[in-house]
């Protein structure tokens, strides 16, 4: 397989991955593993194959995990219920194991912006009792870093 199937097929596995994951936690605010753990894993596969340096994607996984568990756990002391998920740990690795450690903030940061976007259209009214999952707009934050990243 030549270079650029190798990519357009990665591409599309990603983003059907994201937009799987991304249905299944707006209806259920869940982001099971078995999903999570094989975007991580064929990430980390990809790049190997694909990237000329195999390392920053590695510490991109890794970071990305650490980053949003020690978010979620120091969340949960402090606030004494939850806040993220373990899966929304386990999604910004997918986006480290994809775009690597250096797009981990833009990724964080394009998740956030959404939404806050989407949490302001809300009515004044139900905004403090809103339930919102961090999901879709993750797996929104790693599509566009990883199509700018590789497409434009």
């Amino acid at each position: 397989m030549s270079s650029g199937v190798i990519e357009w097929v990665g591409t599309l596995v990603l983003l059907g991955g994201l937009l799987w994951l991304s249905v299944i936690d707006w209806q259920t605010y869940r982001l099971p593993n078995p999903l999570t753990k094989s975007l991580i894993a064929i990430g980390l596969i990809y790049n190997f194959n694909v990237a000329l340096d195999f390392y920053p994607f590695l510490l991109g996984a890794v970071l990305g995990y650490a980053l949003f568990w020690t978010v979620e756990t120091a969340y949960r002391l402090i606030r004494k219920r939850d806040g993220l998920g373990r899966g929304d740990a386990k999604l910004l690795a997918v986006g480290g194991a994809w775009c690597g450690a250096v797009a981990l903030p833009f990724i964080v940061l394009i998740a956030s912006s959404t939404a806050l976007a989407f949490i302001l259209t809300q009515p004044s009214e139900n905004r403090r009792e809103l339930k919102l999952p961090f999901g879709p707009f993750l797996a929104a934050g790693i599509a566009v870093t990883f199509i700018g990243l590789n497409f434009i």
